[in-house]
């Protein structure tokens, strides 16, 4: 019960280029560029710490926001830091959003809730999905993590009830046996994304939210809301849970797990319920469209790289669009304001689902891109050739496909697994070039010429891509090469959008 490792001074927080940094080093050093850790981690640490800031000064309006700076909102940071220093130790009588009375349940290896660390008798392919002994560090980072991004399934000790009475639903006794997964995570993992500054601290100036801003969302009737950490519940739906569930607050820092850090693993039951997308309330990172009959959201998906869904996280600007997302709608308008470049980032984690247990397997994985948006984003004109130019670059994704279908058809041979192959080779080639292709949809009267010259490269892409899977060694390859290869031109936006 001794008071220990407090997160305000100790380092735990990985950030890119620093090493692990402490809560206070994050809001006294400017020159801190962007978290570092796997994409769910960046994800959870963002929200934490948007949670402080927001706890810390949330402006009434945009105009109140005006009047703040970086270094400004990161001293309220740590004037408030200062005031709750008791509240943010790992371990104590008052341990960093845990339940000490959660400790009736069964102690879970610490591997057990890493998606990335082989346990039970799940095959070990790679040296870093082998289990090893957390520091107090990446315990931190991993109870934060587990707040809304736990998975879902059995591995949560539902036998202890802490709310008296207290049922998932109606006709349940208590809590089923089966955790449902995080609100970060939802069925399959949702897409997470916000935009970055020049630093942590611009990042936080940017994405920070107004009074104003949480009512017109209509997502949380509770406002801003009290940190977890200044009232922590007492049970699954008690007062201060309610509360959390009606807030920003209970939003960036979930509670969806009741955990207990112990020695040698931990204590882990299901936590405070929050409603997902389909009830109309998403993660202010999520991209979504939730009107209509049936609500749906953008997934993570390793084969679809974030990058290429930047039209969908952008959709905001064409009112003809119908996703959504209000965390880049935030930022992004506010840093075309300024002369700093506008970054984009977005990631998740891809999971399978199978009777309510999740788990990352096959083709699932961690994604995340990076991508610089010109300073002129918001122009329309820039927009609708951004659009035009990725249905084209899907459509030669088509025909790559198909080309290569079409060679395994002359050979006799099975060719589903091989096209699709050779079209993944294609995106991958084309993400190098991506960059250059966003600014050029930008660039005005020099737009036409830029996308010609782009179009040659991303036309060399495709054909490499067909080469690479289609050999010409013997005169029936070489026979069905010839027949099948793409032929020029392979970029006609006309036709892209014909076949939308």
């Amino acid at each position: 019960m001794t008071n220990r490792f407090n997160l305000i001074d100790e380092p735990w927080i990985p950030v890119a280029g620093a090493g692990r940094v402490s809560l206070a080093d994050l809001f006294s050093n400017p020159d801190l560029r962007t978290f570092g850790g796997t994409p769910v981690e960046k994800i959870a640490l963002f929200k934490l710490v948007m949670a402080i800031a927001q706890a810390a000064q949330t402006p009434a309006d945009e105009a109140a926001w005006q009047d703040l700076t970086a270094a400004g909102l990161a001293e309220r940071c740590r004037d408030y830091l200062a005031g709750h220093h008791a509240a943010f130790f790992l371990y104590g009588d008052r341990p960093f959003l845990q339940m000490p009375t959660i400790k009736a349940t069964a102690l879970q290896a610490y591997g057990a809730v890493r998606p990335d660390v082989s346990t039970g008798n799940t095959t070990v392919l790679l040296e870093t999905q082998i289990e090893h002994p957390l520091s107090d560090a990446e315990r931190a980072v991993l109870l934060v993590t587990q707040m809304g991004f736990a998975l879902g399934g059995k591995k949560t000790d539902n036998s202890v009830v802490l709310s008296a009475g207290y049922r998932r639903k109606q006709n349940d006794k208590g809590k089923p046996s089966t955790g449902k997964p995080g609100p970060s995570v939802e069925f399959l993992g949702v897409l997470h994304s916000f935009i970055e500054g020049p630093s942590i601290q611009d990042t936080v100036l940017l994405n920070l939210m107004t009074d104003n801003g949480i009512a017109r969302s209509q997502m949380f009737p509770g406002g801003v809301g009290v940190a977890p950490w200044e009232a922590m519940p007492t049970g699954e739906d008690c007062g201060v849970a309610r509360r959390l569930v009606q807030s920003l607050m209970g939003r960036l820092v979930p509670l969806c797990r009741f955990c207990l850090l112990m020695d040698d693993g931990l204590h882990y039951s299901e936590g405070i319920l929050h409603p997902g997308y389909k009830d109309g309330v998403t993660d202010p990172t999520t991209t979504a469209l939730l009107t209509g009959k049936k609500p749906v959201v953008l997934w993570v998906d390793p084969q679809k790289r974030p990058w290429r869904s930047v039209t969908a996280l952008l959709g905001f600007m064409n009112a003809g669009d119908a996703m959504f997302c209000r965390q880049v709608q935030i930022g992004m308008g506010r840093a075309v304001q300024g002369d700093n470049p506008i970054r984009l980032w977005s990631g998740g984690l891809r999971v399978s689902s199978n009777a309510g247990e999740q788990y990352v397997s096959g083709a699932d994985d961690f994604v995340e891109s990076d991508v610089t948006l010109p300073p002129n984003v918001n122009d329309d004109l820039g927009f609708q050739e951004l659009k035009s130019e990725m249905e084209a670059l899907d459509a030669v994704s088509r025909i790559v496909y198909s080309s290569v279908s079409r060679y395994c058809t002359e050979l006799k041979v099975d060719g589903k697994s091989r096209a699709a192959k050779a079209s993944e080779l294609y995106w991958q080639l084309c993400e190098r070039h991506f960059q250059d292709l966003l600014y050029a949809c930008y660039a005005g009267e020099e737009t036409a010429q830029a996308l010609s010259s782009l179009h040659r490269v991303f036309t060399e892409c495709a054909l490499r891509s067909f080469d690479d899977f289609c050999p010409q060694d013997t005169a029936r390859q070489l026979d069905a090469w010839a027949k099948a290869r793409p032929k020029a031109p392979l970029f006609n936006r006309e036709k892209a959008r014909k076949g939308r």
